[in-house]
């Protein structure tokens, strides 16, 4: 497999949500979602808040089921396609192909922040001594405080939630990887520890597709920008669901 090759690819996608508490009114989102993102490049969703960013992205995750339209991946030279897939192959899909790095640390209770960022790994199979090692040096990088890293999240900063987050997203080999604002909470020189990870994965030939209203962060990582305003979808004026 060589690092061009067309890793992820929408075609025709169209998400609707109904409000049930609205007596089922439905709010379009957005409509006939085109394009592809290859191995080594990374794309950006360009766009104004509520144009559907977040959206398409949960969509690919498989967080939301899309209204039509196919959401495909490649690993290992097969093709799955996410907006068809049951919840088990969607989870098997988010082990190995589908990394997702939000702008919030799901956090969980009582489990130290080293354990929460080796955590993609071990599932991998990957031998515990030498994930937690791998864990250790991306919070070296992240600038985590050391004293911090037996210690659960809940109680840190958020600049330091979303560096454990960043960790964790970044420390398994992911064909693909999907970005949400993962430098929202940064400061200047995360935010640059954050461009060379993502250009690091870039060379390694996974396929990027994100997020980042910080515009330098922008233009130092994106090969392509993909304005989601062409595919917005009529519903009633200024209604959004989602923040992005």
């Amino acid at each position: 497999m060589t690092p061009s090759e067309t890793k992820l690819r929408l075609s025709g996608v169209a998400k609707t949500f109904t409000m049930h508490l609205r007596g089922g009114l439905r709010l379009p989102v957005v409509a006939n979602v085109d394009f592809a993102v290859a191995g080594g490049a990374c794309a950006v969703l360009g766009g104004p808040s509520g144009a559907g960013k977040s959206s398409i992205l949960k969509m690919i995750y498989g967080n939301y089921r899309c209204d039509s339209g196919e959401i495909t991946v490649l690993h290992d030279g097969r093709v799955a396609n996410v907006a068809r897939a049951e919840p088990r192959a969607i989870l098997a899909l988010r082990r190995r192909v589908l990394g997702y790095v939000s702008q919030f640390l799901r956090v969980i209770p009582r489990v130290p922040a080293l354990e929460i960022v080796a955590e993609p790994l071990i599932e991998r199979g990957t031998d515990r001594d030498a994930a937690l090692a791998a864990a250790r040096d991306l919070l070296v990088r992240l600038n985590v405080p050391e004293k911090l890293w037996d210690l659960p999240p809940a109680t840190f900063s958020g600049g330091e939630q979303q560096r454990v987050n960043i960790a964790r997203g970044f420390i398994a080999d992911y064909p693909i990887l999907l970005l949400d604002e993962p430098t929202a909470s940064l400061d200047a020189a995360n935010r640059a520890v954050v461009v060379d990870l993502i250009n690091a994965k870039k060379k390694a030939g996974a396929a990027l597709l994100g997020i980042f209203h910080d515009i330098d962060v922008r233009e130092a990582v994106a090969d392509q920008v993909i304005d989601v305003t062409a595919f917005a979808s009529q519903g009633e004026p200024g209604a959004t669901v989602d923040g992005a």
